[in-house]
């Protein structure tokens, strides 16, 4: 069985895999790359597991070319796992396993096809995502579907505290495929529905940037989707602030008669600001927060170190 994954969210499988025993003669992963403040080249979650139990690894820059696959498909597997690896797997790498390659897919498809169905599941208000264990096919998300398994999304729950449960699912999940592929020497899988199809499509940049005319539950979404990365960024007098922990106040129609952004209270518990216009007006109540090259902190400190006070405004 070979693997391929890059993050986390993969290395937690791969480890529960090579936990059941099972032989791991190639374990693929991207390149490594800079991280930190420092920009120190390191390996990928998955390359340093790889490294620290002794499996083989490669990291290859491309799988376009015959020289790339070629590296790979010279070492005959039965079954190629894949988790968050980060790149588009070419027909001739699907063809390699002999039973194809089975993909583990944090959402229940065919919703939330794409690469950040966690976020997009918190961002949507979904109360129910799981992990998928899919065939992969040379769509994107698309195969059949091998093995499927739901958790609830809880009321306060962010993007990192999902994603480590799902994680734990997914592996858990593939060594019971793995497990019945060995004992039966074959895999069953069903075509996707039609319907339900969603995009979780890449967070970029317009994704992080808060937007005061949304409500406070669209934005208590937002905030929670992009916990603990990359975040949810808003501006004080220009400089870039993270908003970690925030939460809407139960007010109907509070904050309406007040600018999107206008500061209305700052206590010991954190800052309320306006958001939303007209029926969606509310207000949503800031906890923690990190400024730009700082540490987290509450957001009563943040508003005690620059002397923020009600009637000023968030950008």
């Amino acid at each position: 069985m070979g693997f391929a994954g890059t993050p986390e969210f993969a290395a937690r499988a791969l480890d529960a895999l090579h936990r059941a025993g099972y032989t791991i003669p190639i374990v693929v992963t991207r390149a490594d790359r800079p991280s930190g403040r420092g920009m120190r080249v390191v390996a990928s979650a998955v390359g340093a597991f790889a490294a620290g139990h002794d499996l083989p690894v490669v990291k290859p820059a491309t799988l376009r070319g015959a020289t790339a696959v070629a590296s790979l498909t010279a070492i005959p597997v039965d079954v190629l796992v894949v988790a968050a690896y980060g790149m588009i797997l070419p027909p001739e790498v699907l063809g390699w396993p002999t039973y194809g390659c089975l993909n583990i897919h944090a959402s229940l498809l065919p919703r939330w096809r794409g690469a950040a169905p966690i976020a997009r599941a918190i961002e949507a208000g979904d109360r129910e995502t799981g992990i998928t264990v899919m065939q992969m096919d040379a769509g994107l998300d698309t195969g059949p579907i091998v093995r499927m398994r739901s958790i609830a999304i809880a009321p306060r729950e962010t993007a990192g505290s999902l994603h480590d449960r799902l994680a734990a699912l997914g592996a858990d999940l593939i060594v019971e495929v793995i497990g019945a592929l060995a004992r039966d020497g074959r895999l069953q899988a069903i075509p996707q529905p039609g319907e339900g199809v969603t995009r979780a499509a890449k967070l970029g940049t317009a994704d992080e940037t808060i937007d005061w005319a949304q409500s406070a539950e669209v934005l208590d979404r937002r905030i929670r989707a992009l916990t603990p990365s990359p975040g949810a960024v808003v501006r004080w007098q220009g400089e870039p602030v993270k908003i970690l922990e925030a939460s809407p106040v139960a007010a109907a129609g509070a904050g309406a008669r007040h600018s999107p952004g206008s500061v209305l209270r700052v206590d010991a518990t954190g800052i309320e600001v306006a958001c939303g216009i007209g029926a969606q007006a509310g207000v949503l109540h800031l906890v923690r927060v990190q400024p730009a090259g700082g540490r987290t902190m509450t957001a009563s400190a943040f508003a005690a170190g620059r002397h923020l006070a009600p009637g000023a405004r968030f950008g």
